[in-house]
């Protein structure tokens, strides 16, 4: 195989490509390492408690419950500790921060005592602090009774319950408080290193994967990364193929091995991981409303200056009316790409002051407000890069910070992520840490407003040319760079609004950007792509549940979210580092190879998954069926030179079938 190490799985590849044993570390129970490696707290927070002494440990069957008090105790989030969990102005820290008796006041009395949280097999913490004056209460955690005979006034104390924790819900209920109140602190689910095994993945499912990347390697795809997050596990990471593939003619060139900690270009991932993510907090700590004009926050000349522009398609809306149109855009509106602008900028041009990234973000935003409308808003859904491009500057004016250091500053440091960034060759990353991707700008001649200015092959700085020509490669539409592995963690965060000590997104705002927004376009929520009725079938795989989502990068990237499995999947690839296909308008030969598809990986992981029964011919007969697809393509564009990169695709597939087969 073609693969570097594989990690966190039950065995694991030498430097020669050999099978080993797993190794302890590959499966601890700690935290994944913010530099790629198990052990260690994936958080840089300074710890709640400073000490802790055990005061009882209780064996409940085979599992055992300890109590320790706290000293040291810096739990402060709040004013208010009985405040509603999702008023963002009284509770910025804790999943759920509240006091017992009646965390809420509701008529049905059950309802007052009991609490639902999210967390994770094998973690569990709480923090229970006994105001002066509490008398004797009763704790189940899980519907198992904790002894806290230990517990007295006016202290705190940590409840360990790792043992009893579930995946997914877990429950808790306060009882028979006699006197005063409990206050209860439940912080969030962290990621730990696991197996796929462990988690349910079947290892055929990983095979098959493994051996599908590997044969398009070594048949001319450039290179792949994956990582797999499962029940607050990263159980499975990988990486194929070589920093730098061909030169800027296509010419195959010796390079390093891609590695687990290679960066990628995310291209349109971006948008969810960058924009979208500081919307959702900024909602979430009620600091921006969605239904916020756009104009209110960039100034009137967002829609005084509209220029009177004819597109060639479109409404053909007289400028007064687009100016009102601009007027009273809203957020809402532009993260359901249905704003109406066009899909990209129509005027931008290398001839703007790259050189100086300051003075080209400010021409960009002139620009954009001279762009006037292509549809009047709500009428038309319409990806575009513009629209992430005006969010951009939204989220810079709302937090009054650069995006990148938003970002940095929100998620990236609390999580202990050290493998993303914007602009990472001023980061701190050699270009050599980051995979190529175009062969030389604009081979393919999509971009003809631009001069080919960078005319080798494209590498440790972003391929959008407008992220890297109008935005000094900050924009919320592309230029972010990342290993699999902290994309993965990085996306977690969806499953479960925070991590550790840090609320991001209550659970509200959550549902309300993942849901559908329009029945005639199922596909997007606010501003994710969501599966619903078979939309994205090509990126989800399917056989996925209606409420998968994630987003899709030009460059060949891939995040999934699946809420229905409790499972982040991220694909990065870099399929656009190779010729343009002669009579293929356009297109890449990266893009024919079934890597290339990105969402035959999660169509492959549902396979088999918990333990559900396969026949073993479904595997065999499966890639059969995905081979038969690529012929029948070559045929309908009448490709009949065996070298070309489509029947290449086609035989790294029979490759895989043969090897299925003990051929």
């Amino acid at each position: 195989m073609l693969g570097s190490t594989v990690f966190l799985s039950s065995c694991k590849k030498d430097s020669n490509g050999s099978t080993t044993e797993p190794t302890d570390e590959s499966m601890t129970d700690e935290g994944y390492g913010p530099a790629g490696q198990g052990g260690g707290s994936m958080t840089g927070d300074t710890p709640v408690e400073s000490s802790a002494t055990p005061v009882s440990s209780q064996q409940i069957g085979s599992n055992t419950v300890t109590v320790s008090e706290i000293s040291g105790f810096d739990g402060s989030a709040s004013s208010d500790l009985g405040a509603d969990p999702d008023d963002a102005s009284s509770n910025t820290r804790w999943q759920y921060d509240l006091s017992f008796p009646d965390w809420q006041n509701r008529s049905m009395n059950g309802a007052n005592n009991r609490l639902a949280f999210y967390g994770y097999s094998r973690q569990g913490k709480i923090y229970i602090t006994l105001q002066p004056g509490t008398g004797s209460f009763s704790l189940y955690i899980n519907d198992t009774k904790i002894d806290t005979s230990a517990m007295t006034e006016g202290k705190t104390y940590s409840v360990n319950f790792e043992s009893i924790a579930r995946n997914g819900q877990n429950t808790l209920q306060v009882s028979n408080l006699s006197t005063g109140k409990v206050n209860i602190r439940i912080p969030y689910p962290t990621i730990k290193t696991g197996t796929y095994q462990d988690a349910g993945i079947s290892p055929k499912a990983i095979d098959l994967i493994d051996r599908i990347i590997s044969e398009d390697i070594a048949h001319g795809y450039p290179s792949a990364q994956i990582a797999i997050v499962r029940h607050g596990r990263l159980v499975y990471s990988n990486s194929w193929g070589n920093i730098q593939t061909y030169d800027e003619k296509g010419d195959p060139v010796s390079s390093a091995k891609v590695t687990n900690d290679t960066l990628y270009d995310l291209a349109s991932v971006t948008k969810m991981f960058s924009v979208n993510y500081a919307l959702q907090y900024l909602v979430t700590q009620g600091k921006a409303d969605i239904d916020m004009k756009v104009s209110d926050i960039l100034g009137a000349e967002f829609y005084e200056n509209t220029v009177d522009y004819k597109y060639s398609e479109g409404d053909k809306i007289p400028l007064e009316t687009n100016k009102q149109y601009k007027a009273d855009l809203t957020i809402r509106d532009i993260l359901k790409h249905m704003g109406g602008f066009p899909a990209g900028p129509i005027t931008f041009s290398d001839s703007a002051p790259t050189k100086d990234p300051d003075a080209a973000r400010a021409a960009t935003l002139r620009e954009i407000c001279k762009t006037p409308l292509m549809y009047k808003p709500g009428t038309k859904a319409l990806y575009s890069d513009l629209d992430y491009m005006i969010l951009c500057f939204c989220v810079e004016k709302l937090t009054g910070q650069p995006l990148d250091a938003f970002l940095r500053e929100t998620f990236w440091e609390p999580l202990g992520l050290t493998h993303i960034t914007y602009n990472p060759t001023k980061n701190g990353f050699a270009r050599e840490n980051c995979v190529a991707t175009e062969l030389k700008e604009n081979h393919n001649n999509s971009n003809p407003r631009f001069t080919d200015d960078r005319q080798n092959p494209i590498q440790g700085e972003v391929h959008d040319p407008n992220a890297y020509y109008c935005m000094g490669g900050v924009s919320g539409h592309a230029g972010l760079f990342a290993n699999a592995s902290d994309l993965a963690i990085l996306a977690s965060v969806m499953l479960t609004g925070g991590y550790g000590e840090h609320r991001f997104f209550s659970q509200n705002v959550i549902d309300m950007f993942t849901s559908i927004q329009e029945l005639d376009s199922s596909g997007y929520g606010l501003g994710w792509w969501r599966e619903g009725d078979h939309t994205r079938d090509n990126y989800y795989g399917s056989t996925s549940d209606s409420n998968v989502y994630g987003h899709q990068g030009f460059t060949g990237t891939l995040a999934v979210i699946d809420p229905e499995n409790d499972m982040v999947i991220v694909i990065l690839s870099n399929k656009i580092h190779s010729k343009v296909l002669k009579g293929d308008k356009a297109t890449y030969a990266g893009n024919v190879y079934t890597t290339a598809s990105l969402g035959f990986v999660p169509q492959i992981l549902q396979i088999g998954l918990d333990g559900k029964n396969v026949d073993d011919a479904m595997w065999r007969d499966l890639v059969s069926d995905m081979a038969e697809d690529i012929s029948r393509t070559n045929e309908k564009y009448s490709v009949t030179d065996r070298e070309h990169p489509r029947w290449k695709a086609y035989d790294a597939l029979i490759a895989v079938k043969e090897k299925m087969n003990g051929g």
